[in-house]
């Protein structure tokens, strides 16, 4: 066992170096969103502000579907560092860039007809489509930089480079929001300024990671084609993101029937769990970064077969998310009122979300445990349990709607999402004891 994986090696200080940077990275994510429409708005129209708007979902709709490279990369070379295997975690980060680069490929390829569907799902007025046409024409050549980012995010969380990980986030905002003010206010480019600006941050952003990947081409393991070409490993690395792709469809699915089922409610009801959708995003960012310390140690750890290990990773790295959701839910239950009247000027729709407020502080205990399990899955590449607790979690989200929003409304809706989190967890933690008893099995991971 090397020192790296040893238990006492696994302390609090250790998981809140992991965590922290992370916690910190997503904040400032907002920050840009927050900057491009701010920026844009200073035109004056409205067109414009809905061009960046729906552009940028597009392109987050599209590139979402790769977040298992991140997380499959992620757990793969966290395992391969507990096994001291130094030449695999080069090899893995070669094929996870190969994989972002030719997905992104891909999608510069099929821009026309990519497009095209886009705008035929979400249909807009003709300037706005216009204006988000022109969005998306510079946007997608950053399309191959920003999948590969995935990978580059992943391996650094897997050594425990997280601050590195925050220089990354840091660098590309703050670029990008740099830009923005000098090619739209500055030079009068408008919304190509918008997405120039944002393609030039993918690109240097990719070249800081790479960078600040160094490590993993110092030797010659990253170009070792036999390695990185290898058919069994290359089969793990396909199952596992497969596995992961599935479950997260599964889970976007289920959050995405939650919005369409409130918008049967009426506007104002919408409106109110839009609101209060947004308390579950600040909890999803202060908190991740103790499910990717999850991964991180739970992925070493399986990969040196520490048994001990393992479970200390994962105790302590859940204890500190449960301490983070309880501070959470202390500050919705106090402060949420305000949270709210910050969202909104309307009353009525401040009324609303005052009604449902309990939910939203109830959501945060509710879902950690969903969401330290999934890091600790993550980084055993325990990948198809994850599958299947997806798949009979959604089952049973579906089911408890069906009983539920009949007889409670929106009461019922949301308490049906805590019913999700609720059997996301269950799920995983009946298959937890089979999750360490292969870290003391020969071969274990996959």
């Amino acid at each position: 066992m090397t020192d790296t994986v040893s238990p006492s090696a696994i302390t609090h200080a250790r998981v809140l170096k992991i965590a922290l940077p992370i916690a910190l990275s997503n904040a400032t994510v907002p920050i840009l969103g927050a900057v491009d429409t701010g920026v844009v708005g200073q035109i004056g129209l409205a067109a414009p502000i809905g061009a960046v708007g729906i552009g940028a979902i597009i392109l987050t709709s599209i590139y979402w579907v790769f977040g298992f490279l991140r997380m499959g990369t992620s757990g793969l070379v966290a395992q391969a560092r507990g096994a001291g295997d130094v030449a695999e975690t080069g090899a893995l980060l070669t094929r996870a860039l190969m994989i972002g680069a030719l997905a992104g490929l891909v999608f510069v390829a099929a821009q026309v007809p990519l497009f095209w569907a886009a705008f035929r799902i979400a249909p807009a007025s003709s300037e706005v489509e216009g204006l988000g046409r022109a969005y998306l024409a510079i946007r997608i050549w950053g399309a191959p930089a920003t999948i590969a980012l995935y990978a580059v995010t992943g391996w650094l969380i897997a050594m425990e480079r997280t601050r590195a990980v925050l220089l990354l986030q840091l660098w590309m905002n703050g670029l990008n929001v740099c830009l923005d003010l000098w090619f739209v206010l500055g030079l009068d480019w408008g919304v190509e300024g918008v997405a120039t600006a944002t393609l030039i941050a993918e690109w240097t952003g990719l070249a800081l990671g790479l960078w600040l990947c160094r490590a993993a081409f110092t030797g010659a393991q990253w170009r070792d084609w036999g390695r990185v070409f290898d058919r069994a490993r290359l089969r793990r690395m396909a199952a596992v993101n497969g596995d992961i792709m599935v479950r997260s469809v599964l889970l976007q699915a289920s959050l995405t029937s939650f919005l369409f089922l409130g918008a049967d409610f009426g506007d104002v009801t919408l409106a109110a769990n839009q609101i209060l959708l947004q308390f579950l995003e600040i909890t999803a960012c202060a908190l991740d970064g103790f499910a990717f310390a999850a991964e991180a140690l739970v992925g070493q750890a399986m990969g040196a077969r520490a048994r001990a290990a393992l479970r200390r990773g994962a105790w302590l790295s859940s204890l500190w998310g449960v301490g983070g959701a309880l501070v959470l839910a202390l500050a919705f239950a106090l402060g949420g009122t305000l949270i709210i009247d910050a969202m909104t000027t309307a009353e009525t729709v401040r009324a609303e979300a005052r009604a449902y407020l309990p939910w939203a502080v109830l959501a945060p205990v509710v879902g950690i445990l969903a969401w330290m399990f999934d890091g600790i899955f993550i980084g055993a590449t325990r990948t198809r349990d994850m599958r299947m607790a997806a798949i009979w979690s959604s089952l049973i989200y579906a089911g408890a709607l069906v009983l539920l929003i009949p007889a409670f409304g929106n009461h019922g809706l949301w308490a049906g999402l805590m019913v999700l989190n609720t059997a996301r967890a269950a799920t995983l933690w009946l298959r937890y004891p089979a999750l360490e008893r292969e870290a003391d099995a020969p071969g274990a991971g996959g």
